[in-house]
């Protein structure tokens, strides 16, 4: 925890990824920065992963906390830091067991320079967690939004918590089906969705899924993009995952592609800017 501080599907792919080059002006909604990742990659280092893909911002959590914290000094007005609230890979598991983490947290957004917590990873077997509870009244007395991995009753608990919240569902929730997502996004006026990790749902094969593509029609306000750098791994592939989610995001028409692409996070995220 916290110690704070009539073309084959696969013809179409090849074709649409030579005719279309990654977006400009992204700005990413999910990103890690965490203390394996630092060993390889400076802070310096991802910069310019963001400059070469033409990111014009991101949404930075990292275990430590102190590494997003890293990146937003060397870069303020392009890295947006949320709260992580996690030491090791275990505390996904646990915090919302850890008692002493509610005061941890209410001293840590005693600095200004947080724009959001998480990610939390809670189900619906922990949604009732007093721990759980606190930290969703913390963040919203803050006027700061909840990146959540959760399923539908976390969600639906944290908002019975606190029916002003702002959450970004990440990953299109645990259950990333558009019928789904378009109830909770009617249900919850201030719920918001990333899309890390789903390009291939929304995507199959390169080619915009119609479903999700409706979807996107019908709440244009209410996604955003984002790579999620969970592992090494990933901050390796950045260059091709940004190509990979700016493919279906060419083939949306341009005001939905602005907005999912990067006026929704801008909006929500960088009101100021």
């Amino acid at each position: 925890m916290i110690r704070f501080m009539v073309l084959s599907s696969a013809l179409i792919f090849s074709t649409l990824s030579m005719a279309t080059p990654p977006s400009a002006g992204l700005i990413d909604a999910h990103l890690h920065y965490n203390a394996d990742q630092a060993k390889e990659f400076s802070p310096a280092d991802i910069i310019r992963l963001l400059d070469q893909n033409q990111i014009n911002a991101a949404l930075v959590t990292s275990s430590p906390a102190e590494l997003a914290l890293q990146l937003h000094k060397l870069a303020p007005d392009r890295v947006i830091p949320f709260l992580g609230l996690y030491d090791s890979y275990q505390d996904k598991q646990t915090w919302h067991q850890d008692r002493g983490l509610p005061a941890r947290v209410a001293l840590a957004l005693k600095d200004d320079a947080w724009s959001g917590v998480g990610e939390l990873h809670l189900f619906a077997e922990h949604r009732h967690s007093s721990v759980f509870q606190d930290i969703v009244i913390l963040a919203t007395q803050h006027d700061l939004p909840l990146l959540m991995h959760a399923d539908p009753a976390a969600i639906d608990r944290l908002f019975e918590i606190a029916p002003k919240a702002t959450v970004i569902w990440a990953h299109g929730g645990a259950y990333p089906y558009p019928p789904l997502l378009n109830d909770y996004l009617n249900r919850y006026s201030n719920l918001y969705i990333d899309l890390s990790m789903r390009n291939e749902r929304v995507a199959p094969n390169g080619i915009l899924n119609p479903e999700w593509e409706l979807l996107f029609m019908d709440h244009p306000d209410r996604f955003m993009i984002g790579v999620d750098t969970f592992s090494s791994n990933r901050w390796q592939r950045y260059d091709e995952l940004v190509e990979e989610t700016s493919l279906w995001l060419n083939q949306l028409p341009a005001e939905i592609k602005g907005r999912i692409s990067h006026q929704n996070a801008r909006k929500l995220l960088l009101p100021a800017h």
